[in-house]
């Protein structure tokens, strides 16, 4: 798969693109991720036969970029932000008609999945709450623990078709109060999703939120990738 470095309004995005694709796919990153991604990229392949583009873009302020609200530290000093609402404007505003204008990333022609991992993951649950230009939202160990995040999906409508939902099976069992919640808030997310109608999965996996969040996102994907017709 062709790999290409590029910078969009000042932020550095990767894109891995294929021959034909039927997908666009939108992943929020750190540092971490993008050690990993050639991995992801590879995993998705091999759990499709669907053909994609995957647009990786760079979050510097992972605590402030990507959360909805403002809320206190939970883990550390630094407390959350309010930059989801500025994030999400960049993808659609910015990011999604930058690679209309390419050739081969007709994000007006593509179904378009968001996903991401851990913070990320909250981001693309809580932009599926905003907008109908996602097909799909892959929400992998998403921090749903977040302050007033389970409140917040029982009081709004998800507006896209699919969603894909994981955690690690030792997720639930951090020493962090708060994060410790997890396991609650994710079965609660996914029985509202299912009772408001949408296509979706909870999916646990094997170990706690730092292993092979490579391989989950790829699942992620991969999955919503095979449901969407």
């Amino acid at each position: 798969m062709e790999k290409e470095e590029i910078q969009i309004a000042g932020r550095t995005c990767w894109i891995y693109k294929a021959e034909q694709p039927d997908f666009l796919l939108i992943q929020p990153v750190d540092s971490h991720d993008l050690e990993v991604m050639d991995k992801e990229v590879a995993a998705i392949e091999s759990l499709t036969t669907k053909h994609f583009v995957l647009v990786a873009f760079e979050v510097k302020d992972w605590q402030s970029e990507l959360t909805p609200w403002a809320a206190p530290a939970v883990f550390g000093k630094i407390p959350f932000g309010d930059g989801a609402g500025s994030t999400l404007s960049f993808i659609t505003d910015v990011l999604m008609p930058a690679l209309q204008k390419r050739q081969a990333c007709g994000a007006e022609t593509m179904k378009c999945l968001l996903g991401g991992y851990s913070l990320a993951g909250l981001f693309a649950l809580w932009s599926c709450y905003q907008t109908e230009r996602f097909q799909g939202i892959a929400a992998v160990s998403p921090s749903v623990w977040f302050p007033d995040w389970v409140n917040y999906a029982e009081n709004h409508t998800p507006r896209a078709p699919f969603v894909y939902l994981s955690l690690g099976d030792k997720e639930e069992r951090a020493k962090n109060p708060v994060m410790a919640k997890v396991g609650d808030c994710i079965r609660r997310q996914h029985e509202l999703l299912v009772t408001q109608g949408i296509s979706t999965i909870l999916e646990w996996n094997n170990g706690n939120h730092f292993q092979n969040s490579d391989g989950r996102t790829a699942k992620g994907f991969a999955w919503l990738m095979n449901q969407a017709q």
